[in-house]
């Protein structure tokens, strides 16, 4: 029997992302059941989106086992175009493979409000992973309140998509020189999704599917969510970026092997 063929981009994206959405309400819905049957902690903080607008609701969960090592914030949906990070979220909550001895906070939809229009940015046309400088988009006021509440994480985790790559790429932001995972996590993704090994990414130089852009948070007019962690509350940053023109399966588990490769290197 010969080998399966690899997976091949469908080729659809055309000037932005032009695949299928998700249903996000009830992807939430599978992951608050799946938190509540395993103990997770869950804290809620209602907003509105605009003076006078309809309330939303951010929500994260956090689970810390008494055998935990280390601390690790894991983060998606913050494009509404991006679907796979929410799906890959539930698929690790329903599975409940998470290691003892690493503690966890977790952001399941930051733009909660992008999904049903399936566009990159929220109702009132801001992309809220560029407003972690100034805040002005209520999302991004109330995720960086919660985020003061946390204690210092040992690395956080992204998990994004890009409708132009033509493989899953990452970006490594460790100013302190901390041990690097990215190739852990390259080889892991490897079996499941093609890597983007172009020598040049988004712009930045790239080597073998790994970003390590050399950048200075206080010279950028605009934060990522990335920026605002390694200032704030890490020293150490991946953001992954699964292939959005490729099938919506093969993102999904190539966010997830990305996420157990980072859990089994700690």
């Amino acid at each position: 029997m010969s080998a399966p063929l690899p997976a091949q981009p469908l080729r659809q994206n055309i000037g932005g992302y032009h695949g299928q959405p998700i249903d996000i309400a009830s992807v939430l819905r599978d992951i608050e059941a799946a938190a509540v049957n395993k103990n997770w902690t869950r804290d809620r903080a209602p907003f509105l989106l605009a003076p006078g607008g309809r309330e939303v609701e951010f929500i994260a969960y956090r689970r810390a086992p008494a055998a935990a090592r280390h601390r690790v914030y894991l983060s998606t949906g913050i494009h509404g175009d991006e679907p796979a990070g929410p799906l890959a979220v539930r698929q690790l909550m329903l599975a409940d493979q998470w290691p003892a001895h690493t503690a966890i906070w977790l952001c399941p939809c930051l733009n909660l409000t992008g999904f049903p229009l399936n566009r990159r940015e929220n109702e009132l046309g801001v992309d809220l992973n560029r407003d972690y400088r100034h805040l002005a988009a209520p999302e991004t006021r109330v995720h960086t309140r919660w985020l003061a509440a946390q204690p210092a994480f040992d690395l956080t985790i992204c998990l994004h998509e890009d409708w132009e790559s033509q493989g899953f790429y990452l970006y490594e932001v460790n100013p302190d020189g901390k041990p690097s995972l990215a190739h852990q996590i390259i080889d892991a993704v490897e079996k499941v999704c093609p890597i983007d090994r172009s020598s040049t990414i988004e712009n930045w130089p790239a080597s073998g599917g790994v970003i390590r852009p050399a950048v200075k948070p206080e010279e950028r007019p605009q934060w990522a969510e990335a920026l605002y962690l390694i200032t704030n509350k890490t020293r150490l940053s991946y953001t992954m970026e699964a292939p959005s023109d490729f099938p919506l399966d093969v993102r999904v588990n190539a966010l997830i092997a990305a996420v157990r490769a980072v859990f089994a290197a700690l």
